[in-house]
């Protein structure tokens, strides 16, 4: 039954959605921004903008769902969610649309959806039901970690296979979080290290392309200075950041942006335009916010009175923490680019839609902590 018990409602986490909303609004104040038309300037509504205002229609929907149900009924039909993404990614290998070398979409009538979104939400929920039954602490033997080994490498390989290593990182990285919980003597992890390095060479062999081993050369020879190659959006990145200064360009008056000298602007490079038009303290304000909404986050699993409860928070805490972090330091330069958007604030409908019902479980176990 979807209600929301007055008890419930009488904590309902006023600070999460304050902070959620207005990083929101930072990514619709740029999203306008860097989908303008290049000068002389004329102010009109882009249709990315629209689409990103639908999605976010429907994300509030879905949000306003999660924490109606009580997160605790999730831990029965986290299987099936499961099962479900699995089997959405598996259609997307097959009948997925092609854009820009990956399959990463379906087209569902006028609409296109990027399951790998959801697929890390999925995974979320399955990781935190496993780890609630099998406490972190009481895993000592690797044995005990392939279950959830196996839970995570389902999802990141039919990822692969639709060659979207971006996302590929980024689900590896959310589902291996629940890992560091663990109680393993140190013998153990050397053995995962192990395991970690060839699995990472193996990535590199097979499942990188040419331009993206080419990027990856590029940052760790610190610049390759290819300004028309693999190296032109770092470049594009690094100049944008440094011109915002202290107070930024002024609003839609970015030169890297209305120029759009930056590639994906209003998706992979959105923090850049922050920084160019905002500046320095645009910038810091937004990742203030982020580290603000990410630590409340961590609160919450802390002080969640179940172990579900605090295995979901931690989920959805590193589904925002990773991107953000690793989109951060790609547009800065400190990261090679590999195609990762800014969670809230980069365009993006399906992984708008996605953080939003996440967010709205973390508010659901937030609520409901005083009422066990």
């Amino acid at each position: 039954m979807i209600a929301i018990d007055r008890r419930s409602f009488q904590h309902f986490d006023w600070l999460l959605l304050a902070l959620m909303l207005a990083i929101l609004a930072i990514g619709f104040v740029n999203l306008f921004s860097t989908t303008q038309p290049l000068p002389p300037p004329q102010i009109g509504v882009a249709s990315e903008f629209k689409t990103q205002l639908a999605a976010l229609g429907l994300g509030l929907a879905g949000m306003v769902v999660a924490i109606a149900i009580d997160y605790r009924r999730l831990e029965r039909g986290a299987p099936f969610f499961y099962v479900l993404v699995l089997a959405s990614l598996a259609l997307t290998v097959v009948f997925g649309i092609e854009i820009r070398g990956n399959k990463s979409f379906l087209k569902l009538g006028p609409f296109s959806l990027q399951p790998a979104e959801f697929a890390k939400l999925g995974l979320v929920v399955m990781m935190a039901r496993h780890f609630h039954r099998h406490p972190p602490t009481e895993v000592r033997r690797l044995i005990d970690l392939i279950v959830p080994a196996l839970l995570l490498a389902l999802p990141v390989a039919l990822i692969i296979a639709q060659r979207d290593t971006g996302v590929a990182v980024l689900t590896l990285l959310i589902g291996a979080t629940f890992f560091l919980f663990v109680a393993l003597p140190w013998r153990t992890w050397a053995i995962l290290g192990v395991i970690a390095v060839a699995g990472a060479v193996g990535a590199w062999e097979v499942g990188l392309k040419p331009y993206q081993r080419a990027r990856v050369l590029s940052f760790v020879q610190a610049g390759s200075g290819d300004s028309h190659g693999s190296d032109y959006q770092a470049i594009q990145s690094r100049i944008a950041v440094g011109s915002g200064g202290l107070t930024g360009q002024g609003w839609l008056q970015g030169p890297q942006n209305r120029g759009q000298f930056l590639p994906t602007q209003h998706s992979d490079f959105a923090f850049s335009v922050v920084a160019e038009e905002w500046g320095f303290a645009g910038g810091a304000s937004a990742l203030v916010l982020y580290a603000g909404l990410l630590l409340w986050g961590l609160a919450i699993a802390a002080n969640s009175k179940d172990g579900f409860g605090g295995m979901l928070a931690v989920g959805v805490v590193s589904m925002l923490f990773w991107p953000a972090v690793i989109n951060v330091a790609m547009v800065l330069g400190l990261a090679p680019v590999i195609g990762v958007p800014l969670p809230l604030i980069s365009y993006g409908g399906s992984q708008l839609l996605a953080n939003l019902v996440a967010l709205g479980l973390l508010m659901n176990v937030s609520m409901r902590r005083y009422m066990f």
